[in-house]
């Protein structure tokens, strides 16, 4: 015998079943996110629509590794694909379009050994070593505005350094310098 609580339940699970999928499709992402970025080391441009109805184009990700590398030894490694949406939520923020100006992406371990044994500014365990962080300035945008729209994110791992020009942003835990 059927209770009603039984009936409520077997009803309720029929519709999840039903309605879910398509409350899941309208949730899907969709549309496109692009990123430019300016090498200052290299004097490359690129321009990529890296990311395309939910999933990361692999092409534009190659050309993104390939554009941040370590410009002293030309290593390339993988970037941490959250760093780039990172970037394009914040170019939102602060509602000015244009390339990153990059400072640095990447660093080797080799590049990065030498940066800091000559800097107390350069961390011996930098997440530049893995593809996670970049330092940045965004032409337009004040720095300290740039600054404090990557501190509103929380995000991530924000540094500031208005002698040399450019913000550090990273995908580790959120903190600040």
């Amino acid at each position: 015998m059927t209770t009603r609580r039984d009936f409520l339940k077997y009803t309720a699970a029929t519709a999840a079943t039903v309605i879910a999928p398509a409350a899941l499709a309208k949730r899907a992402p969709v549309g496109e996110r692009a990123i430019k970025f300016y090498n200052l080391h290299t004097g490359e441009h690129l321009s990529a629509t890296y990311w395309v109805d939910g999933v990361y184009v692999p092409d534009e990700m190659v050309a993104i590794n390939r554009v941040l590398r370590d410009f002293r030894t030309g290593d390339v490694a993988k970037m941490d694909p959250q760093l780039f949406d990172l970037l394009y939520v914040l170019q939102q923020k602060v509602e000015k379009q244009g390339a990153f100006h990059v400072i640095s992406g990447y660093r080797s371990p080799k590049t990065n050994a030498s940066l800091s044994s000559h800097s107390n500014g350069v961390a011996k365990h930098s997440l530049h070593m893995r593809g996670k962080a970049i330092d940045i300035r965004l032409p337009g945008v004040e720095l300290k505005h740039l600054r404090q729209a990557a501190l509103t994110m929380h995000a991530g791992g924000v540094g500031y350094y208005p002698r040399s020009n450019f913000v550090h942003v990273d995908t580790g835990r959120p903190r600040f310098w």
